[in-house]
Formats: structure tokens, C-alpha cells, sequence
């Protein structure tokens, strides 16, 4: 083998050339090779005869010969060894010479790599700093270009919300409906989603009435966040309205931006019940409630209602609503704050409530046998120095009978009340006169009997005197640099030197002890001030006497008092300015001083009926004249005490009112008065005495809504009857339905339906429905059952029965019971031949076949059952293409005798 050939981690190899071996072994073996030849060269010549001569010479000169041999052997073999050697070494030193170039050509390289090496991370290092140094000049918080539009789009329409928003690094972006994220995965043929060049866009297919909501999208990167929302409102089509197509919007249609929660359900726990209290009181109404689910965001809106009047913060009433916790704080109790409290939880799906009754007693009177305060103080028709004040008597039960009552009034900011009336005033309405212009006032009213001055009632809102006219004959004009000029008309009508006489003169309100007389000021009225002067005339004595000849009128109206009972009079008002009076208006017609009020009629019979075990419903028939009647007291008294009490203690509008705080067992009796402005009607006739205890009520829900049959455009419907008929029995049932996915139910039937079957006509055939049922008895309707599954409206074609239905059981013993059933409605392709009856105990779930071949009759007695153990039962029908469907389950049935 060439040493050429040969690489170069292979020549050192034992197995290609002996030069692993050391100089002693090359000596051996050359000795061996020479001896070897000797040998070789002395059997040649015995063969050659030359070994068997004796002549001395001849040996001599054999063995020179042999010497000589062997010498030139020695010489030749020495030569050979020497060429061998320098082949050896100029072969090594060629192998060496190649080595060295190879190591040096693969140092070269690895340096050459090295250097490449370097120099490729001195360039990553340079780009990294430079793409760090571009990234913090360029990066920045998302923020939203164009913002999500709201829409309105009708059912089944298919609508697209985007968006564009820029920031770097590029945002992330998700989409949530009503705080709830939307994943496209969840309902891929609902939702798509696209993002391109940073416009985003969330795109719902055939949108249904529960896609109203509130969208909104939120960007995120690093830098923070932003987000945009807008309103989806999907209306739904009804009969004689068109749908407009997309992007073809009626402009009449409302755009509501105050889109709240939807499919939030509001469970109240804690609530607050009928509550009394005293006047002058602090007390509070809570309601604690669970809130599924509870979003920070998007809540349900708490409002209350007093006698279904919204309330509102005040210097009197205080709301909270938080942590799953409504409350109406009073920090001062007045009877005012009596009534019917109701706490409404508003959702977009729907409203949440609550009622109960709040009862506010008298406080403790200042003097013995006083009456209680009045209440609700208004005021209207204020003007620049006149007001009338009206207020609602208090009931007098125990004490005397009301004479009166006085007007107090007071400026705001001051505290020195100033009693307006000298006399009190008998009608629960007064004129106040007297006010300065442009001031504000509050006022009170305090009641009088034959035993002293009640407490005083809640104080009035606070009204300013001023002329509502003047704001409609001033007009401001808005110029540069802020400023504005206020024009009145006073100064376009030119300069009036004496004024025209008002027009228009008649009596706004007649009573017995006062009038009050309005007009119109005078047109053109120029730019003084007017003031006006009155003038009364008894009828038939043609003198003229001035009302106001000590102050001037600025309004245009006059409470003219100190009129003779019985007597009429006519009027004429006359204007005046600085330059001078105008001639009289025209005279009024005849006035006579009366009470166009009268006291009002007794109520008619009252019925009391019973509630619960403390309370009474009492109802009664309204009076005769029932005209400007604030309302009715009721007072109950303990059969043969003659002592009456004041059930409610603010007058109520309604002839029903149910009465609390009663004993249970106690006989008690009632009766009613009317109530106006001027003073109290006669006491209605006493009703019949009544045990307190409680009464019937409504039955419970049915329960089981189960379709027994279907054509296509009706379906047949069964259900179970309640489990409590409420103590009496039922009368029958009434029916809802809606569509899939409507969110509004429609009455199925306006009169009672009596059995627990009935067939709902003029359905949509593929549409799917749902039903709910309320039993009605002697006391009213009950509660509705929970909605049915959604049933679809199609044709029954198979050709096995349908189920059967109204499972009854008894009979039950130890170990058996007996089944019975209705036939199905649906037969299929031929009639029914029998029955199979299953059952399995409750806490298991094989079913158990009663009976082996189908029986006939629609009752079956089941047998080998374990006394102590519950079970349901459920029947199937038989005909001769098979076994139909299976009825409803049974209710549980515990086994024993």
C-alpha cells in the first residue's frame, strides 16, 4: 500500500508498516534471517557434493567462498535496511510536512470563523442598541382613532362594530358584551372577529333581541390600555312595520345610549317588613340581596318609590346602594314619610321589587289633647308678593275635632317665623300676601282645637317671589368676549307715560272668607314699573271702596279678605306708574263669597276581610261627591272596647287598605271617613266584627308542562296540577306563550281553562315556543309554573303513540300501589293496544319494567315494592309499529301502608 494512499491518522498504525518495533528486535531478527541463509547455503553445497572433499584447500576455499557469501548477504541485506530506512524517514518527513499544512490550513480557518463570529455579534449588538434607541422614540400607549358607533338594527340583521386604534408595540384586542369577554370559539356562527392594519371589527350574524347590549373593546400593549364601547339595540318586527335594510335607519328611531344589564338576576335576601315608627325618628329601610352576576361595571340601577313617587336625595331621605345592599335612610321621621315604600331593581331584561307599608304615628302632642300635625305643605302660584299655601289635615281619632289652622312663614337663611294669619284659617288653603320681591320663603302650618296648637308640620320647599311673566318679556343676547345683553321687552314698546287699564279682570278662587282676584297687566305696559290698585263694590250700593289703599299690588293677582258673608260684590283693578294711575278696568260679574268646596259624603259600606294573622284587607265604597278628596282614614277598634284608634295617619287615595299591627285572635271593627280641604266627612257605618287570622290564598304553580301533540300549526299541551290549592279549590288555569328568544310573553286564553289539557291554535309551523301555567282559585290567580323547554312546532308523523299523561297514584300499601293514567292524545299509524309501566326509586338510576306484556287498561297495580322506599313511575304506549313516548315522570311516592 502507498504511504501516499494511506491517511495520515492511519500510517502509525501496527498493522501497516514494523516500525513500532525497538532496535534489539531488528537485531534478533536479522541475526535469524543470516543464519537461516548459512544454513540454506551449507545444505546447497552437501547437495552439490562439495561437502565430501577432504583436500584442506578446498575447504579453506569453501569457506572463504561461504564467508565472502555471507559478507556480501551481510553487505546486501545492510543496504537493503539502509534504503528501507531512508524511504522510511523521506516518507515520515513528507507525512509531517502535510500534517503541519493541514493544522496550519484548519487554524487559519478556525480563526477566519472566529473573526466572522465576532464580528456578527458586534452587528447584533449594534442593531439591538439602534432598533432599542427606534422602539423608545416610536412606542406609545394604545389609542383609539375612531371610536365604536352605536346601532340599531332590526331582528335577524347582521350588524359590524369597528374600530381603529394605533399604539406600539401593536395592541391586543378583545371584544366583551356586557363585561363578559367574547370568544368567536364559543359561537362561531354568532361571532367573527377581524383585525387588519389596526382597524378591528367584530362582526354578529342575525342578530336576536338578546344581542342588545353594551359592546365595548378593549386595547392593551404594554404601555396601558384604552377602550371604546358603544350600544347594540335590536328591535323586534311586529305586524305593520317594515324592516329597513342595513344602514337604512328611520331617523325617528331613538338611539338609547343608556343601554344597562342585561340577564342579571336580582335575589332578595334580607328584607324590610311593615314597620312603625314615631315622628321625629331616625330609621332606615334595608334590603340585602344576591346579585348574579355581580359586575363592577354594569349593575342593576336601585330607585324607591314612595306610593309609587320616585325619591330622591334630600335633606330628608338618604339612598345608598352598594356590597349587595340597598337602604332609605330618614334622618327625621314626619308623617309625611308615611306609605307604601317599594324598592325597584332596574334591568334592561327586566325590574326586581320589593313593597312594604311604613306607618308614622303622632309624636307626643305639646299640650294635652292637641291635635297632630298637618302634613304635605306645597306652594303654588307664587308671585312677587303673594303665595297660596295648601297642606292635608291630620286625623282626629281621640281628640277634638280641628277648628283651624295657622300660616307660619320665614325667609330663607333667617330663623324668626312670622304667623300670617290673625285667625285660623278653616280650609286647608291660604293666601299669602305680604312677601318682598326677589326674596325666597318657606313656610309651615300648625293645627288648632278646642285643646291647644299641635306641633308643627314639615316645612315647605322654599318658593321666591317672583312674577314667572317677567322671565318670558326678558331675552338675553349672547356678544363677543363673553358678554351678553339682557333686552326686555318694556323697552320696545316705547315710552308709556300713563299706563292702560288691565284687562281681564275675574276671581281665580272663591271662598267663604276671601277671594282671589287676577288679570293681565296692561299691553303695552312700558318700561316703569306697575303697580296696581283694587277696588271692591257691594252689589247695589254703586260706592267704590279701595282695597289696598296702604300698599301697592305688584302682582297680578289679590286675596281680597273681610268680605260680609253672603253678600256679593264686583271688582275693578287700576294701574299705576310714576307718571301716573289709568283709568279703571272693567267691573268683574258678581262674586259671592262661598265655599265652592264642600265638605265631602260619607263612605259607603265597608267590608273587612282576612289577611294574615295581622292584618285585616278593609274596602269600602266610594262617597257620592268625590271630587277634590285627598283621600280616607281608616280607624279599627276592639269589639266592645268603643276606643278607636288611627290606622293610617297620612289621608290614602285608594277605597282598599289593608290594616297591620293587629292581634291575632282579637275581634275588631272598622270604619272609614273621607277627607278634603275643607275638613273631614261624617264617619261611614261600622263594619261587621272579624276575627284576626289568616285567610285563604292562591294556589301554587303547576308543574310538568309536557307536549302531547302537534299538527304543525297547534300543539297540545298537558300539565300537572298544583301541589297546594291554597284552601280552595281550583277554578282553572290560565296560559302564557312566547316565541324562542322574545323576551315578551302573550296570554293564550281570556277565560279559565279547566282541565289540565288544553290545544294552542294559530302557531307558526318550525318556530319554537315556550308555555307557562297559573292556577286561579276563589282568592286569586297563583304564582305561573317555570317556563316549559322550547317545544318546536312540527308535524307528528312517526307512527308509535305519543306520551300519556295526568299520572295518578293510590291505593298505596306496604308493598304495592295502584297506577292510573290518561290515554295519549297522539295515537300514530294505529291505535293503542297497551301499555308498559316503569319505575325505579329515586336514588337510582335503572328503571324497572312492571309489566311484561303491555296491558290494556289505563290502571295497573305495581307490586313487590319495599315498604319505606320512594318512587317514581312512568308509562309508555303500545301499538303495532312499537313503543311511543314516555310520559311524564311521577311525582315520588314514599311506600307505606
Amino acid at each position: 500500500m502507498s504511504a501516499v494512499a494511506v491517511p495520515f491518522y492511519q500510517r502509525r498504525h501496527k498493522h501497516f508498516d514494523q516500525s513500532y518495533r525497538n532496535i534489539q528486535t531488528r537485531y534478533v531478527l536479522e541475526e535469524y534471517a543470516a543464519r537461516k541463509a548459512a544454513s540454506r547455503q551449507a545444505a546447497y553445497y552437501e547437495s552439490s557434493g562439495l561437502g565430501k572433499t577432504t583436500c584442506r584447500l578446498c575447504a579453506r576455499r569453501a569457506r572463504t567462498l561461504a564467508h565472502e557469501t555471507m559478507q556480501e548477504s551481510r553487505k546486501r541485506s545492510h543496504e537493503q535496511k539502509s534504503h528501507a530506512s531512508d524511504e522510511k524517514r523521506i516518507r515520515f518527513a513528507s507525512e509531517l510536512s502535510a500534517l503541519e499544512k493541514e493544522i496550519h490550513t484548519a487554524r487559519h480557518r478556525a480563526r477566519e470563523h472566529l473573526d466572522r463570529l465576532a464580528i456578527q455579534r458586534m452587528v447584533e449588538e449594534n442593531m439591538a442598541l439602534e432598533r432599542h434607541a427606534v422602539e423608545e422614540s416610536v412606542s406609545r400607549a394604545p389609542e383609539i382613532l375612531v371610536r365604536l358607533r352605536s346601532h340599531t338594527v332590526w331582528e335577524k340583521m347582521s350588524v359590524s362594530l369597528c374600530f381603529t386604534v394605533q399604539g406600539f408595540p401593536t395592541p391586543v384586542v378583545q371584544w366583551y358584551k356586557n363585561e363578559e369577554l367574547i370568544t368567536p370559539a364559543s359561537d362561531p356562527a354568532k361571532y367573527g372577529i377581524e383585525s387588519k392594519y389596526g382597524v378591528h371589527v367584530l362582526h354578529i350574524n342575525r342578530a336576536d333581541f338578546d344581542d342588545s347590549a353594551t359592546y365595548s373593546a378593549v386595547a392593551t400593549n404594554v404601555h396601558g390600555q384604552a377602550s371604546t364601547n358603544c350600544a347594540v339595540i335590536v328591535r323586534r318586527f311586529r305586524e305593520g312595520e317594515e324592516p329597513h335594510p342595513a344602514g337604512i335607519m328611520p331617523f325617528h328611531l331613538p338611539l338609547s345610549y343608556d343601554v344597562c344589564f342585561t340577564h342579571i338576576d336580582v335575589q332578595f335576601l334580607e328584607k324590610f317588613g311593615v314597620t312603625f315608627a314615631t315622628e321625629g325618628e331616625t330609621l332606615t329601610l334595608k334590603c340585602s340581596m344576591l346579585i348574579t352576576p355581580d359586575l363592577k361595571r354594569l349593575r342593576p340601577r336601585a330607585e324607591w318609590y314612595r306610593d309609587d313617587v320616585l325619591i330622591k336625595d334630600s335633606k330628608w331621605t338618604k339612598l345608598y346602594f352598594g356590597e349587595g345592599q340597598a337602604a332609605l335612610s330618614f334622618t327625621h321621621l314626619n308623617k309625611d314619610d308615611e306609605g307604601l315604600y317599594t324598592l325597584r331593581m332596574v334591568t334592561r331584561g327586566g325590574v326586581s321589587e320589593y313593597s312594604a307599608y311604613l306607618f308614622v304615628r303622632d309624636a307626643a302632642a305639646l299640650i294635652a289633647g292637641a291635635p297632630g300635625a298637618p302634613m304635605d305643605v306645597k306652594c303654588h302660584d307664587a308671585n312677587r308678593d303673594y303665595v297660596i299655601v295648601t297642606w292635608k289635615p291630620p286625623n282626629t281619632t281621640s281628640e277634638s275635632p280641628v277648628i283651624g289652622y295657622f300660616v307660619d312663614k320665614c325667609e330663607v337663611g333667617l330663623e324668626n317665623w312670622v304667623q300670617c294669619n290673625d285667625a285660623p284659617v278653616k280650609i286647608c288653603k291660604y293666601p299669602v300676601t305680604g312677601l318682598h320681591e326677589g326674596r325666597s320663603y318657606i313656610f309651615r302650618v300648625r293645627a288648632v282645637n278646642s285643646a291647644g296648637i299641635s306641633r308643627p308640620s314639615r316645612i315647605s320647599e322654599p318658593v321666591a317671589a317672583l312674577d314667572p311673566v317677567d322671565l318670558e318679556r326678558t331675552q338675553t343676547v349672547h356678544v363677543d368676549k363673553g358678554r351678553k345683553i339682557v333686552i326686555s321687552k318694556d323697552d320696545l314698546e316705547g315710552d308709556i307715560q300713563i299706563p292702560g287699564p288691565p284687562t281681564n279682570v275675574h276671581a281665580s278662587e272663591i271662598s267663604k272668607t276671601y277671594v282671589v282676584l287676577s288679570w293681565d297687566p296692561p299691553v303695552p305696559r312700558g318700561r316703569e314699573p306697575l303697580t296696581y290698585f283694587i277696588e271692591k263694590s257691594m252689589v247695589g250700593s254703586e260706592s267704590w271702596q279701595r282695597v289696598n289703599a296702604q300698599v301697592a299690588v305688584k302682582s297680578p293677582r289679590y286675596a281680597v279678605f273681610d268680605l260680609a258673608e253672603g253678600k256679593s260684590y264686583v271688582f275693578r283693578v287700576l294701574s299705576a306708574n310714576k307718571h301716573g294711575i289709568s283709568d279703571p278696568s272693567e267691573i268683574t260679574k258678581p262674586i259671592q263669597p262661598q265655599d265652592t268646596v264642600v265638605v265631602p259624603s260619607a263612605p259607603g259600606r265597608v267590608v273587612a276581610t282576612r289577611n294574615t294573622k295581622t292584618s285585616v284587607v278593609v274596602q269600602w265604597d266610594k262617597p257620592k261627591h268625590e271630587e277634590d278628596l285627598y283621600g280616607y282614614y281608616i280607624d279599627y277598634s276592639v269589639v266592645g272596647s268603643n276606643h278607636w284608634e288611627p290606622s293610617n295617619h297620612k289621608p290614602i287615595k285608594y277605597n282598599r287598605f289593608v290594616v297591620h299591627g293587629l292581634e291575632t285572635g282579637e275581634q275588631y271593627i272598622f270604619r272609614v271617613k273621607a277627607v278634603n280641604a275643607v275638613g273631614f266627612s261624617e264617619n261611614s257605618q261600622e263594619s261587621e266584627a272579624i276575627t284576626v287570622q289568616a285567610a285563604l290564598t292562591c294556589p301554587s304553580y303547576p308543574r310538568g308542562i309536557t307536549l302531547l301533540n302537534c299538527d304543525g300549526h297547534s300543539m297540545t299541551l298537558g300539565w300537572k296540577a298544583p301541589k297546594y290549592s291554597g284552601g280552595s279549590p281550583i277554578l282553572g288555569y290560565y296560559m302564557d306563550k312566547r316565541e324562542a328568544n322574545h323576551q315578551n310573553w302573550h296570554e293564550v286564553n281570556s277565560s279559565l281553562i279547566t282541565r289540565t289539557i288544553y290545544t294552542v291554535e294559530d302557531l307558526t309551523e318550525d318556530a319554537f315556543y315556550e308555555f307557562k301555567v297559573a292556577a286561579a282559585n276563589l282568592i286569586g290567580i297563583g304564582q305561573p309554573s317555570d317556563p316549559s323547554e322550547h317545544f318546536k312546532c312540527k308535524a307528528w308523523t312517526m307512527p308509535e303513540p305519543g306520551p300519556a299523561y295526568d299520572l295518578t297514584i293510590c291505593e298505596v300499601r306496604n308493598t304495592s300501589l295502584v297506577l292510573l293514567w290518561k290515554a295519549p292524545v297522539y295515537e300514530g299509524k294505529s291505535p293503542v293496544t297497551g301499555y308498559l309501566v316503569d319505575y325505579k326509586q329515586v336514588d337510582t338510576e335503572d328503571w324497572i319494567t312492571a309489566n311484561e306484556k303491555p296491558t290494556s287498561k289505563r290502571y295497573f297495580k305495581v307490586t313487590d315494592l319495599h315498604e319505606g322506599h320512594t318512587y317514581v313511575f312512568k308509562v309508555r304506549a303500545v301499538n303495532d309499529a312499537g313503543i311511543g313516548k314516555s310520559s311524564e315522570i311521577s311525582e315520588p311516592v314514599l311506600v307505606e301502608a
